[in-house]
């Protein structure tokens, strides 16, 4: 209901036979894996209240295979959707400003993603063997590539980064 403002660390996790959620725009926080671990979860849907997605909130959501993130997110968080093997697409909203530790590692299937210029921080491992992304644009305002942050993706054939970078970590690429 409207009434709920947040839910907890770890309320949903295990969920196994959890296939959709739609959060409503009056939750502002999601607590640490929230969702880890729901492996049936195919959708979800999240409302413009939710400011940040935290620590392995949808870590291991394996069937997962798309998510808008409301334009309300500033900060994509560690392992927020680390191995989310069924995920192709996602799309970051203007309004993100990091992308944390492994935020999006393991995901095998994803083949394309759109950072915006908002970004300024690429977070170690952050798409660490997203071994079907063919192709990424670095923002220009980006000035650090974090440790293996592209590690281990096979079908990357093209990358394009800005002169604004000042940092990219060993094994980035």
């Amino acid at each position: 209901p409207d009434s709920v403002t947040s839910i907890g660390a770890v309320a949903f996790r295990n969920c196994t036979s959890l296939t959709s959620i739609t959060i409503p725009d009056s939750i502002t926080s999601i607590g640490d894996s929230a969702f880890d671990g729901c492996n049936s979860l195919t959708s979800i849907t999240i409302g413009n209240g939710v400011t940040s997605i935290g620590y392995g909130v949808f870590y291991s959501c394996t069937r997962l295979t798309s998510i808008t993130i409301p334009d309300s997110v500033t900060s994509i968080g560690e392992a927020a959707f680390d191995y989310c093997n069924s995920l192709t697409s996602i799309t970051i909203p203007d309004n993100v400003t990091r992308i944390g530790k492994s935020a999006f590692s393991g995901c095998k299937n994803l083949t394309s993603i759109t950072i915006p210029d908002s970004v300024t921080s690429i977070g170690s491992q952050a798409f660490r063997y997203c071994s079907s992304l063919t192709s990424i644009t670095i923002p220009n305002d980006i000035t650090s590539i974090g440790f293996a942050a592209f590690d281990g993706c096979n079908s990357l054939t093209s990358i394009t980064i800005p002169d604004s970078v000042t940092s990219i970590g060993s094994q980035a690429f």
